[in-house]
C-alpha cells in the first residue's frame, strides 16, 4: 500500500489530537499525483477532502482493510503496525516546526528516496513532497 502523510520538521503529525496544519494545495497536489486513484482516509480527514468526495473512501480501519494497491492518507493513526505493508511513501514536509505531541516512528532509512520536490501551498512558502519505496 502507499501511504500519504504530513509532516513538521520533526516528524511531528498532531497536536492536541488536532492537525497541525493544512494547506488546500497540498491536497490539490496529492489529487494529481494519484489522478484515477481512490484516496482511502479516514473520517479525521474528510474534510480536507470536500472538494474531491467522489475521489475518496471513508474507512476508519482504512489500514486493517488497505489492499496492496490502496493509497491512505492518513494524519492520526500510527503507521509503524502497518511498516509491512508499506510498499511506497509520500511525505508532505511542511517545513516549520510546530508543537506536536504525535509523531511518525518509521524508520525512513529502510526507504529510498526517488522523487523530491518543492512548491508553493496556499498557506505555506515551500511544502517538499518526497516519494520513497521499499
Amino acid at each position: 500500500m502507499t501511504i500519504v502523510i504530513c509532516l513538521d520538521n520533526h516528524n511531528g503529525m498532531l497536536f492536541n489530537h488536532r492537525r497541525q496544519s493544512r494547506d488546500r494545495l497540498l491536497t490539490e497536489d496529492l489529487m494529481k499525483l494519484f489522478p484515477n486513484e481512490i484516496i482511502h482516509i479516514d473520517k479525521f480527514s474528510q474534510s480536507l477532502f470536500s472538494e474531491f468526495s467522489d475521489r475518496i473512501s471513508v474507512d476508519e480501519s482504512l489500514l486493517e482493510n488497505a489492499a496492496a494497491n490502496d493509497i491512505c492518507f492518513v494524519e492520526n493513526i500510527d503507521i509503524l503496525p502497518y511498516e509491512n505493508k508499506i510498499s511506497k511513501l509520500v511525505v508532505y514536509h511542511w517545513n516549520r516546526d510546530y508543537p506536536s505531541d504525535f509523531q511518525c516512528r518509521l524508520d525512513f532509512s529502510k526507504y529510498t528516496l526517488t522523487t523530491s520536490i518543492d512548491f508553493a501551498g496556499s498557506s505555506h512558502e515551500r511544502i517538499t513532497r518526497e516519494e520513497y519505496i521499499k
